[in-house]
């Protein structure tokens, strides 16, 4: 889903001795193939998927025995659940059924990489923690910057450092988490030197909404980007939220079946702790460049701010996430909140008619939907007259904006 995540991911399987190479990037072809082998019904991230899969099989030399596919999967009423399942009778309808798809699932954490599992999840979990950060570093940076396509070089950059770190075999965890906090160090330092002019004012908006099509720059046509060019700043939710709502969901599921899982709940725990000593440690070093960006220090925040809308104990998925984390970003100052779904995606939907009412409660911030099929679209009129209400209401809201100290 994320350009920077997908790439440090592939570090981490060559560092378990596995091959392995990111989907080649998507575009029309992607959505020739997709909307060919799909009836429609689907939501746009499975067509977009479909699509990828579908343009390697098609290259020249391509052996099905000699490759998988990773295709995670999910429970619950979301259709993602069934992207693999749904991949699987492609593969085996089309010829390709010696294709291995590899499904691991949120209801144990993702934890399902078999053998291999005992050194590739943590390794994974840096990896996301890592393209978070570069995203990061890239999205309060660009909007400010001089000279255009420097801050892209600098995240090009820090991503081939991590993947160097990343892909070494044969490195113990413990020195592995700290060479990567040496690169987040040294990628700070190239972040610091872009020359930009950091002026305050930019409306900043936040972008929530279903995962895959929030972080995927060719399915919501670069979103942020377009946000910039527009004048604002955009704070974009990460992978990472995802992790820890569903760590957050395994923990409730294994308490209630405690007596029967005590070893698998204690284990699930002792992850989780070793999953936020790393984060902080690779946070650490940025405390005074992310100032005023700071996520939620534990995801019961955001869930406890969805509470009233939608309750965590009684709903599933995205739209929690992005109504909790429209109330957290209004109380840091944001000056709008877009959420970008899939067309028909049932999170935008609920969350859709749920933001009337929440925008109400909190200082009728603007919050608008953004779907997208992969069909031409008015993004640019729509986000013209959104930045348009992002400023009106930066006059009037209540919640100033904390600035690190390098803004003037």
């Amino acid at each position: 889903m994320a350009y920077a995540g997908a790439r440090l991911s592939v570090a981490c399987f060559k560092s378990v001795g596995i091959d392995a190479e990111v989907t080649p990037a998507s575009d029309a072809r992607t959505l020739e193939l997709g909307g060919l082998h799909t009836s429609g019904e689907e939501c746009f991230p499975h067509k977009v998927t479909v699509g990828d899969f579908l343009k390697i099989c098609q290259t020249p030399g391509f052996k099905p025995e000699r490759t998988a596919f990773l295709m995670p999967t999910a429970h619950g009423p979301c259709r993602f659940g069934q992207y693999a399942p749904y991949l699987r009778r492609l593969m085996e309808s089309l010829g390709y059924g010696d294709v291995l798809v590899l499904s691991p699932t949120s209801e144990d954490g993702y934890s399902g990489f078999g053998d291999a599992a005992r050194e590739l999840v943590p390794s994974m979990w840096l990896a996301v923690v890592g393209g978070d950060i570069l995203q990061r570093l890239l999205l309060k940076t660009r909007p400010y910057e001089t000279r255009a396509g420097d801050a892209d070089a600098v995240f090009e950059e820090g991503i081939e450092a991590f993947s160097r770190v990343l892909s070494k075999p044969g490195l113990k965890r413990g020195q592995r988490v700290l060479a990567l906090v040496e690169e987040v160090r040294k990628v700070r330092d190239r972040f610091r030197s872009v020359p930009a002019r950091y002026e305050k004012g930019r409306p900043l908006i936040g972008l929530v909404g279903e995962i895959f099509c929030r972080l995927h720059t060719f399915s919501n046509e670069d979103t942020a980007r377009q946000i910039e060019r527009l004048g604002g700043e955009c704070w974009l939710s990460d992978i990472s939220e995802w992790i820890w709502y569903t760590n957050w969901y395994s923990d409730k599921y294994m308490a209630r079946t405690r007596g029967r899982l005590n070893t698998r709940y204690l284990s699930m725990k002792l992850k989780v702790a070793f999953q936020r000593r790393y984060e902080q440690m690779l946070l650490a070093p940025l405390a005074e460049d992310l100032r005023g960006y700071e996520e939620p220090h534990d995801i019961r925040e955001v869930l406890e701010a969805a509470k009233p809308y939608l309750p965590a104990e009684g709903c599933i998925g995205e739209m929690v996430l992005s109504c909790g984390k429209t109330i957290y970003l209004h109380k840091k100052g944001a000056d709008g909140i877009l959420d970008i779904s899939p067309f028909t995606c049932m999170n935008g939907i609920i969350c859709e008619a749920v933001y009337p009412a929440l925008s109400a409660a909190h200082d009728d911030i603007p919050i608008r939907v953004c779907y997208f099929d992969g069909v031409n679209t008015n993004i640019d009129r729509d986000l013209e007259i959104f930045l348009d209400l992002a400023r009106a209401y930066q006059k009037r809201k209540r919640y100033p904006r904390v600035y690190p100290a390098y803004f003037r």
